[in-house]
């Protein structure tokens, strides 16, 4: 049985536990909220985007036209390629923040998400 691993989404203030062989888009999924956008499944749509602010990580190959070498050094990466190797915290980004932050509550919703 694989390790899991606490997961922070800094924008809502959710947590869940992704294990090591399970990529965070697909640990989203489980939380059972609506929206998380989903697209290609292999790294190569972008619509899963994320800030990894914090914790160590395995990063599969992701297409070049979703995430530059600049934004990888930076921590910037498709959730569908990303395998948690200890405890995370991530921001979503783009198309993927839009979905995640849809109906969250004030304050939070004022504090991190866009709108």
């Amino acid at each position: 049985m694989a390790k899991k691993h606490l997961i922070h989404i800094e924008n809502t203030g959710e947590h869940y536990l992704c294990a090591e062989d399970e990529n965070l888009l697909r640990g989203m999924e489980v939380l059972g909220r609506r929206g998380i956008p989903v697209g290609c499944r292999g790294g190569g749509c972008g619509v899963c985007k994320v800030h990894v602010t914090a914790g160590e990580y395995l990063a599969r190959k992701m297409s070049k036209s979703c995430v530059s070498d600049e934004e990888l050094a930076q921590g910037v990466v498709l959730a569908c390629r990303v395998y948690p190797l200890g405890e995370i915290s991530v921001k979503v980004v783009g198309k993927m923040a839009k979905s995640v932050c849809k109906g969250v509550e004030a304050p939070l919703s004022q504090a991190s998400c866009p709108g």
